[in-house]
């Protein structure tokens, strides 16, 4: 099986740029996103969690990912992204990322297939349902209960659209001894260098 490091270690390898992690609500995208950001040197996190622009806003964020994050670098310009204020209910601030500088972005819609072009490497990580669950709302709490089924119908008809794990490089599951990850029909960035 492959692990984080293994995966760290041929994103560095192949020069790889950006990398995607997505995977449904609560499993476990965030936490890996920080593990890798903390195993590549170098390398800016973010997560669509501050971009989604409300409960309502899944489309949308995939949307502005790819204009206005992806694409720009993937053209060798910088890349920006605008924080979603959860408490005003209004866009924020713009957050710049520079062409050359290391990527993590997850959150669910990093995958889809319009994007999957612009990106080195895309992890999929699957989970049980009822974990998947008892972890967003033990994370969220009382604030995501009422949005759960709004969220996961969103979740349902972006995957219905765009099949994000078939375009995934690995499907990562998590252990007790930590992720493993299983290489799928996507490609390898040694194949991108």
């Amino acid at each position: 099986m492959t692990t984080v490091d293994d995966l760290v270690r041929e994103v560095i390898g192949a020069g790889a740029r950006t990398v995607v992690i997505d995977g449904r609500s609560g499993a476990g995208k965030s936490t890996l996103a920080d593990d890798f950001g903390r195993r590549w040197p170098a390398a800016t996190v973010v997560r669509l969690d501050d971009i989604y622009p409300g409960w309502d806003g899944l489309a949308w964020a995939v949307a502005h990912l790819r204009t206005e994050l992806l694409e720009p670098r993937a053209a060798g310009r910088p890349g920006r992204w605008r924080r979603w204020d959860w408490t005003t209910g209004t866009a924020a601030d713009w957050h710049r990322v520079g062409p050359d500088q290391r990527l993590v972005v997850e959150g669910v819609g990093t995958l889809a297939a319009a994007d999957r072009e612009l990106t080195d490497l895309g992890i999929w990580l699957d989970c049980p349902d009822a974990l998947r669950k008892q972890r967003a709302l033990s994370r969220d709490g009382d604030t995501y209960r009422p949005h759960w089924d709004r969220w996961a119908a969103q979740e349902d008809a972006l995957i219905a659209w765009h099949d994000p794990r078939s375009a995934a490089d690995y499907i990562g599951t998590e252990t007790p001894g930590g992720w493993t990850f299983t290489r799928a029909g996507g490609r390898t960035p040694a194949a991108l260098a």
